[in-house]
């Protein structure tokens, strides 16, 4: 059967391959545009096998919210390049919504859960790893859905805040309020609400650590007492999002800016590779190795 140009041309629309792979997979399927992509799907899986080794530490934060639940999820790629690609952000994005429709417990049962058109978000992620070139992982996610007001915020798909907050309505003045605070959470990274939050460990600790400075050494044990007293209060008051200055108007804290008109319940603040082994190229050593074939 003749292969046409426009065949390809549809083969690779709705396949994302290459014009050659494309041409040789309908030559193989005799012109089948079915049996070709399959053909397609099945190499680009091998294909993708053989890139899940490597080091995935860039990608995107995204969310999407639904009525009245929202979910965020943190994405790697291998290269930056990827990572600001729409088609990329657009995988993101759809991960994103199947965690807020189809609620998994975690990545495993989120890799086996069926997306809308029925396919396993597992090989979804495969033929996007065949149709990128790169390893694509989903690293980690967080679902809120107790009937609240939700609000959402990313910083250049690379810090991404998901929020709670109770009000009587979730009017738009509170969705706009609970916004702004989002942006604060990006900027300011605290890291618990209020003090509530703080186990009795971490501020022992950190008393335990001013005790121990030299420029208390030499005061009396009242004094010294009285001094790490104030040291952690105003350390803790950083660290707490009630406590600290709101972004937008540092006159007011956020707890100010929340009174009587909406109470925050949690918060999830995802930094883009956080803790991930990051690549380090050896550009030496690439040419090296092109140059032995």
């Amino acid at each position: 059967m003749e292969i046409k140009a426009s065949m390809v041309k549809e083969l690779r629309d709705k396949t994302g391959a290459g014009m050659m792979d494309a041409k040789k997979a309908l030559v193989e399927a005799n012109g089948d545009m079915e049996k070709a992509s399959e053909i397609l799907r099945q190499k680009g899986i091998a294909s993708a096998d053989k890139k899940m080794g490597r080091i995935a530490a860039e990608g995107v934060v995204s969310t999407f919210i639904q009525d009245k639940v929202g979910a965020m999820v943190e994405i790697n790629c291998e290269t930056d390049f990827v990572a600001k690609n729409e088609g990329f952000k657009e995988v993101a994005n759809n991960i994103a919504k199947v965690i807020v429709e189809k609620n998994p417990a975690d990545v495993d049962a989120l890799n086996k859960t069926a997306m809308a058109d029925g396919t396993l978000v597992e090989d979804y992620i495969k033929a996007q790893i065949a149709k990128i070139g790169e390893k694509i992982t989903i690293r980690r996610f967080v679902r809120y859905d107790d009937n609240a007001c939700v609000a959402t915020y990313v910083h250049n798909n690379k810090i991404g805040v998901l929020l709670e907050v109770k009000s009587d309505n979730c009017t738009d003045e509170t969705k706009t309020i609970a916004k702004d605070i989002c942006l604060h959470i990006a900027s300011s990274a605290p890291e618990f609400v209020s003090r509530n939050e703080i186990p009795e460990s971490v501020i022992a600790e950190e008393k335990r650590i001013e005790m121990g400075k030299e420029d208390l050494a030499k005061k009396p044990e009242n004094i010294r007492e009285k001094i790490v007293e104030g040291r952690i209060n105003k350390l803790m008051a950083s660290r707490c999002l009630l406590e600290q200055p709101f972004v937008k108007n540092p006159d007011e804290t956020v707890q100010q800016l929340i009174e009587g008109k909406l109470s925050i319940v949690k918060f999830d603040r995802y930094v883009l590779g956080e803790g991930l082994e990051k690549r380090q190229d050896n550009f030496a050593e690439e040419v090296m190795n092109q140059i032995k074939g």
